[in-house]
């Protein structure tokens, strides 16, 4: 199993455009073999928004990452987020 975690903290004027974004992000591979889950989450307790992608493999996300990503590459972040994007790339152990 290989996640994907991106923690996002975007200026309030562009949340929705965030959201979308990651939406549109998910979408592009929701459905592809490899994929186990994908979710575009708001923390209760912050203005954080958080993307969680769970793959079969490594193998699977680094086949799938290309068609997420191309979905989303035209988007301004860094207009949208107020820092850079907190990914986090995880394995279970």
């Amino acid at each position: 199993m290989f996640v994907l975690m991106s923690v996002h903290h975007p200026h309030p004027e562009h949340r929705d455009a965030l959201v979308d974004s990651m939406h549109r992000y998910g979408a592009a591979i929701r459905g592809q073999a490899g994929l186990v889950r994908i979710h575009t989450l708001a923390d209760e307790r912050s203005d954080r928004l958080v993307g969680l992608a769970i793959f079969e493999s490594r193998e699977d996300f680094e086949r799938l990452a290309p068609i997420a990503r191309a979905a989303v590459a035209d988007d301004p972040f860094d207009e949208w987020e107020q820092r850079d994007i907190d990914g986090l790339a995880l394995t279970e152990i």
